[in-house]
């Protein structure tokens, strides 16, 4: 607990706010001469910015992004083999995009840090095909970002389509158990959800981009981790609210496999996670009591099916299961 404090009050100002996940916090605050002045400039310039999209079978989020992002000129997608004709779809609604066309599913982060690879933009916008921003949304984003110099990573409030606030900020959670209501205004915290990020490229290619072992979910929690262990800044800014469909990036017709696939990789990830930060003994333990509590729910689950729950309770079995057998993803 002290440790994140004196971690918060490095990037801080003295007046308390409260913020959802977070025990001990405050407002965001630089002194004046830290500050980014833009003089008579009334809107963010997006040549300053590369929209980054990782699609898998998203092809049924594209139209959406497309009318979105018609004056962002700057657009990466990384399309990881996708069967439903996601490529198509983004070369009609976002034909100014940049489309890398991944002869294989790569995972997540893998795909994103291809197009990280390629940017000469000072900003990034990492954007789940299955969030809706809005043009003032992203120069909101933008203008906090002239605001704070020297942060890490800056992002909305995610919040549901039916505008109920999600928790996609709060401490990293091998240090700190996060508690609390949300946040009132800017303030710095210790993990952001991946859905939408704004990066300050020059600070993480300090800090480096994904760790591509984990092929899909915690990798975000891996690079918070990080950019947290390096003592840089990520910044909430509430008052900036992006809808997020979750779960909805990936469509097509085999929706079992697709939920089999996320119970299968979410487990191995939090295994991988616990044992990359906490020890091998830990991520046994856990893998033993994951497997064991899987095992336990999947007799309700055969009585009382639910075709989505059931694909990933079993897909969460067999990724603890095969965990150790040298196929980790």
């Amino acid at each position: 607990v002290k440790r994140c404090a004196r971690i918060a009050a490095r990037f801080t100002s003295s007046r308390p706010v409260r913020s959802w996940g977070i025990r001990t916090e405050r407002v965001l605050g630089h002194p004046p001469d830290q500050r980014i002045v833009v003089e008579g400039q009334q809107s963010p310039d997006f040549n300053q910015l590369t929209v980054v999209i990782v699609t898998f079978n998203s092809a049924h989020c594209v139209p959406v992004l497309g009318v979105a992002l018609q004056g962002i000129q700057n657009i990466i997608v990384v399309d990881n083999a996708s069967h439903d004709g996601t490529q198509e779809v983004v070369a009609r609604h976002l034909p100014q995009a940049r489309l890398v066309a991944n002869a294989r599913n790569l995972g997540f982060g893998a795909a994103n840090n291809i197009a990280l690879g390629q940017l000469t933009t000072p900003f990034a916008l990492l954007l789940n095909p299955d969030c809706e921003i809005k043009p003032d949304e992203i120069s909101q984003l933008l203008e906090a970002a002239r605001q704070y110099a020297g942060f890490a990573i800056i992002v909305p409030q995610i919040v549901s389509p039916a505008e109920v606030p999600e928790i996609n900020y709060r401490w990293p959670s091998p240090d700190w158990a996060s508690s609390g209501p949300g946040a009132e205004g800017p303030c710095c915290v210790g993990f952001v959800c991946g859905a939408a990020m704004l990066f300050n490229m020059q600070v993480m290619r300090e800090v480096g981009f994904f760790d591509e072992t984990f092929f899909l979910y915690y990798e975000d929690d891996d690079l918070c981790k990080r950019v947290f262990d390096q003592k840089k800044e990520m910044l909430v800014f509430p008052s900036v609210r992006v809808i997020h469909r979750s779960r909805g990036s990936v469509g097509g017709k085999h929706q079992w496999r697709s939920e089999y696939l996320r119970g299968y990789h979410h487990a191995q990830s939090k295994i991988r996670f616990a044992g990359k930060y906490q020890s091998p003994d830990r991520a046994q333990h856990l893998k033993a009591r994951t497997l064991g509590l899987a095992l336990l729910a999947l007799p309700f689950r055969l009585l009382l099916p639910v075709p989505r729950h059931l694909a990933r309770l079993v897909g969460r079995i067999a990724g603890l299961w095969q965990f150790d057998s040298g196929r980790p993803s």
